[in-house]
């Protein structure tokens, strides 16, 4: 028989090891059962654009790779460079019925630029999957052939030549800036709400110039928008544009490509936030996914969480030089 000393000892023990199983049971409860209903993927752009294009094209593979019959439903949530979307995010319940896709360099320079009610640090990465480099482009029947065309043209023509980017401080806006410091030169900025914009503002006659990703401008190009590449702003030519020359070759040393990965508000419950992992990963190693990106022209790059916030970590730093040395800011 037991003192009562002893039996007041064990049934502390029983009671702590019926703790530590209950509070097992919910981590692999919650695994196991999410997703229960819908998951909503914000884009930060408008529907047309290369983000939205490839969260369309994505949201079948996820699901899968999610199982549960998951549901991903596409919100368009454009404006302010991607900051609506962005902080629509941040502050959306970390649940992991929110996730979203956000962009570089948009998600680093808007916090430096403005005061906002998010960082990348806000986020729980969940993994990269696109490296789109930039380009310049202009109307199929444009006398602008050129880079050295397009320097010259604005030599003549000082704050004459419009370029149509995705919002201040976008990849597409810091090339803008950066060629023209490059070509000693002056271009004038027309900020849209994404790409789809740019490229319906090029073709309408509104703008000159439609900076833009690759991947959009052939995606536009395949579609029967009549778009003329000037050049393309990664260290070599790409596959699926042999024939255009980079900047560099054509003399503009620099190059820009925009990140566009998935993220969620942070503070995911560890199980919820491994199986999203998991399937992201699980799609971007499907061969009729990455067939379906090469149709997109959505050039394919996967960061896993860890690599992912080492590289916004880096490039952050770097942008904040940018901006201390010369602030991006439109007048």
């Amino acid at each position: 028989m037991h003192s009562p000393c002893k039996r007041h000892t064990l049934g502390r023990l029983t009671g702590a090891a019926l703790l530590c199983a209950a509070a097992a049971l919910p981590a692999t409860s919650m695994a196991a059962d999410y997703p229960e209903h819908p998951i909503n993927l914000i884009v930060s752009y408008g529907p047309g654009g290369g983000t939205d294009l490839v969260a369309r094209m994505m949201a079948p593979y996820l699901q899968k790779y999610l199982g549960n019959d998951a549901r991903i439903v596409v919100l368009n949530r454009p404006g302010a460079g991607g900051a609506i979307g962005f902080s629509e995010l941040a502050r959306a319940k970390p649940d992991g019925y929110t996730i979203g896709f956000i962009n570089t360099p948009n998600l680093l320079t808007i916090p430096i630029e403005r005061s906002t009610n998010f960082t990348w640090r806000d986020f729980d990465l969940i993994g990269n999957l696109i490296d789109d480099p930039g380009s310049f482009t202009v109307r199929e029947d444009s006398p602008v052939k050129t880079l050295a065309d397009l320097a010259a043209y604005a030599k003549k023509n000082p704050g004459a030549v419009t370029v149509g980017t995705t919002g201040t401080g976008s990849d597409d806006h810091l090339a803008m800036l950066r060629f023209q410091q490059t070509a000693s030169t002056r271009l004038n900025h027309v900020p849209y709400k994404g790409a789809s914009e740019v490229r319906t503002a090029l073709t309408g006659g509104e703008i000159v110039i439609g900076a833009m990703n690759i991947g959009e401008a052939l995606q536009y190009q395949k579609g029967g928008t009549p778009l003329r590449i000037l050049g393309q702003m990664s260290k070599t030519r790409s596959a699926a544009l042999p024939d255009v020359p980079t900047f560099k070759e054509q003399g503009y040393d620099f190059e820009l490509a925009s990140l566009r990965g998935l993220a969620a508000p942070k503070g995911l419950p560890d199980p919820v936030r491994a199986k999203l992992v998991e399937a992201v990963k699980k799609t971007y190693d499907d061969p009729e996914f990455q067939a379906k990106a090469r149709e997109l022209f959505a050039p394919l790059r996967y960061l896993a969480p860890d690599d992912y916030a080492r590289t916004l970590e880096q490039d952050e730093a770097e942008l904040r030089a940018q901006w201390a040395a010369s602030p991006w800011k439109d007048k």
